[in-house]
């Protein structure tokens, strides 16, 4: 089973539409993976939080079954894990999660 985990921590709004959210829209439609999950930690959860562009973006790829998970340490920091649990985002301790990726076959990406 191919499975991507991507993660986006970037504050960039050009890397989170034109490469992030861009492949996260289409990777699953075309079996480019089995599985795919984004992963929001650092400065991405406030961009996300607070850019209306990017959190309809971020609907349409879960809407093509891509899971989001968002570090809660961050979006507790930054004050906006309410909202990013509104959007139906997974709060977790991503440093969990990225570990038991690296160790298994999950192949990662990191913006």
């Amino acid at each position: 089973m191919n499975k991507l985990l991507i993660i986006w921590s970037t504050s960039e709004i050009e890397v989170a539409k034109k490469m992030i959210l861009l492949y996260g829209s289409v990777m699953l439609p075309r079996n480019y993976w089995d599985e795919a999950h984004i992963m929001i930690w650092g400065p991405s959860a406030k961009l996300l939080a607070e850019n209306v562009e990017l959190q309809e973006m971020v609907s349409k790829v879960q809407a093509t079954g891509v899971q989001f998970s968002c570090c809660v340490v961050c979006s507790d920091d930054y004050g906006v894990s309410e909202k990013l649990t509104s959007l139906g985002i997974e709060m977790t301790h991503s440093g969990e999660r990225l570990t038991k990726s690296l160790q298994s076959d999950w192949k990662v990406l990191t913006f």
